[in-house]
């Protein structure tokens, strides 16, 4: 008996893009369609922009636009663009959710407040307030390692008759949730390259990745293999890219800083720039990055 494979709205593979700069600071846009092309030849049918690796704290309202007018150039109209919009600050989002499908994304990243830390109630009422002025449909973002929060199931039930928000990216860990979200009708999305055998066995349906930055095609297959029922052959993937996840996520510098000194060790850019208060990685962290991507074959 065939099971039917988990709708994906936003495709199954998807890298959440770092964000080039040039070597005054400034937005770099031939690098960032450069990142959307290599990703796009690369296994992925969807690209996130301007979240966490896109190092959007430190990116302005009116670059995170430029950014998806030049990524929907690069790649046309067949890949999916999710663009970050989540902020601490309400109104900052509702304008970057607008201004996300005027500029062309299919879709908006809304992460849960940060460092204000609203309580359930709050959140609820700041999502509703992003949601209407989005245009465009939604997917959740759960990170409380980098927001200082959980938002509950409770607050996903309220959510869940609300017919823009279709999707969860899950970065909580807490894998067992992810059922209870399909449950409620969401497609999940596992936020974290190292857990996502485990959230497509309770019932997701793909990937935002970071690792995808050097590892697309096998993370894309790992996924197909998953779903199509090779269930041996996703675990061998998966344990080929054990280094590369251990390179990538595993070391305290890591996330903007891992993608592009990988972009660079594939050639794709020419540096690995990031705003302060990022540092980008030294030459040891690079070696030893290089050595986790060489040990998985993405080198």
């Amino acid at each position: 008996m065939t099971t039917a494979a988990p709708a994906a709205p936003f495709g199954r593979m998807l890298t959440a893009m770092a964000t080039p700069f040039a070597a005054d600071g400034s937005l770099d846009l031939d690098g960032v369609q450069r990142v959307a092309k290599h990703l796009v030849a690369h296994g992925h049918d969807g690209l996130v922009v301007s979240g966490t690796t896109g190092e959007s704290p430190t990116t302005l309202k009116e670059e995170d636009g430029e950014i998806i007018e030049a990524v929907r150039e690069a790649v046309g109209p067949g890949v999916k663009i999710v663009a970050g919009v989540g902020t601490n600050d309400t109104a900052t989002s509702t304008f970057l959710a607008k201004q996300a499908g005027e500029r062309g994304a299919d879709g908006v990243l809304l992460v849960s407040p940060y460092y204000n830390k609203p309580g359930q109630r709050g959140m609820l009422a700041h999502f509703r307030q992003v949601v209407d002025a989005a245009e465009v449909p939604v997917m959740m973002y759960d990170v409380p390692g980098r927001t200082g929060s959980l938002i509950a199931v409770e607050t996903y039930a309220a959510m869940a008759d609300w017919d823009q928000v279709v999707a969860v990216k899950d970065a909580t860990g807490e894998i067992a949730r992810a059922a209870k979200l399909v449950q409620l009708g969401y497609a999940v999305y596992s936020g974290d390259d190292a857990n996502t055998l485990g959230y497509l066995a309770h019932g997701a349906c793909g990937l935002v990745s970071v690792v995808g930055h050097a590892a697309g095609k096998e993370l894309a297959s790992m996924i197909d293999m998953f779903i199509a029922g090779d269930h041996a052959g996703a675990l061998e993937t998966y344990q080929r890219l054990t280094p590369a996840f251990e390179a990538m996520m595993g070391v305290p510098n890591y996330g903007a800083t891992t993608a592009k000194a990988a972009l660079e060790l594939l050639g794709v850019l020419d540096n690995r720039r990031v705003r302060s208060p990022l540092s980008e990685l030294d030459d040891d962290e690079v070696a030893a990055l290089r050595a986790g991507l060489s040990a998985s074959g993405l080198l």
